[in-house]
């Protein structure tokens, strides 16, 4: 039997996320998902793949926004901004209106990014479609990379760390599912099961499987130490390779939103197929 066995939200995009026992599943992702962002100075994206550090600010939600803390600098209360003048951000191929937060803000994450920074908040996330080819017109998108929601199974990661001890010449580390980010965690399945998903249910929630997950640089990221390494982006492209891109986990899109997952609820797959290769 399958069950959900992780339930992750990373309030703020490439920083830390915290487990919780159960998530209201809105039209763009799990209630508090990636609603804020850090761009630069022309608006577009800044993410650990450029700026490391940024896996180790760890946000937890206060009454009225955001309190921030990282290593080495004094944490920091963030408001939710209210009346601040809409500004256009870029998250990779999308452009989408966002408020930006107070200067001091801006200030604290610029110090930990090591470069400027401004730290802004998608007030309205009905503003953001998925990528079209992969979704329908009401299908909405916070500022996660692409799609909504992305689930992992324990069994993938499992063969995955088999892959990287047995192709590795040194003493090497399991790595850990923070590497890749889930908001969801799956046991139960058979090691990379979750390429031929197209329809699930997980609790009373139900979700499309609209397309795998390609993996970049991130994932070379050390989630306790910023640390830089070539694992398991090393293994993923020796072993799980397609279209000139390196495959994990899922992307889902809820159909319908509305929802509560907890954890241990049941999954049951309402709909696959017979698949060696993720939906790409």
């Amino acid at each position: 039997m399958l069950r959900l066995t992780g339930i992750t939200r990373y309030p703020i995009k490439s920083c830390r996320g915290h487990r919780v026992d159960e998530a209201v599943v809105e039209p763009w992702g799990l209630s508090g998902d990636r609603r804020w962002m850090l761009v630069d100075d022309q608006g577009r994206v800044v993410t650990a793949r450029e700026r490391p550090h940024l896996v180790l600010v760890t946000p937890e939600f206060t009454a009225d926004g955001l309190l921030v803390s990282a290593p080495g600098i004094d944490p920091l209360r963030v408001c939710t901004p209210q009346g601040a003048a809409l500004a256009e951000v870029e998250v990779f191929s999308s452009v989408v209106a966002a408020r930006p937060a107070a200067a001091e803000a801006h200030a604290w994450f610029s110090m930990v990014a090591g470069a400027p920074v401004r730290l802004v908040y998608l007030d309205d996330p009905t503003r953001r479609r998925p990528d079209p080819a992969y979704s329908r017109a009401e299908d909405r998108v916070s500022f996660a990379d692409g799609y909504p929601v992305l689930l992992a199974t324990e069994e993938s990661l499992a063969a995955l760390n088999d892959l990287i001890v047995a192709g590795s010449r040194t003493a090497q580390e399991p790595v850990s599912m923070t590497r890749f980010r889930p908001n969801l965690v799956v046991a139960g399945a058979t090691a990379w099961a979750e390429d031929g998903w197209r329809m699930l249910r997980i609790g009373e929630a139900r979700f499309r499987a609209v397309k795998g997950c390609s993996r970049c640089v991130l994932t070379t990221v050390d989630p306790e130490t910023a640390a830089t390494g070539k694992e398991p982006l090393a293994t993923l492209a020796r072993h799980r390779r397609w279209d000139g891109k390196s495959w994990f986990a899922i992307n889902l899109i809820p159909d319908p939103p509305g929802a509560i997952l907890h954890l241990g609820d049941e999954v049951e797959i309402v709909e696959q197929v017979a698949s060696t290769e993720p939906l790409r």
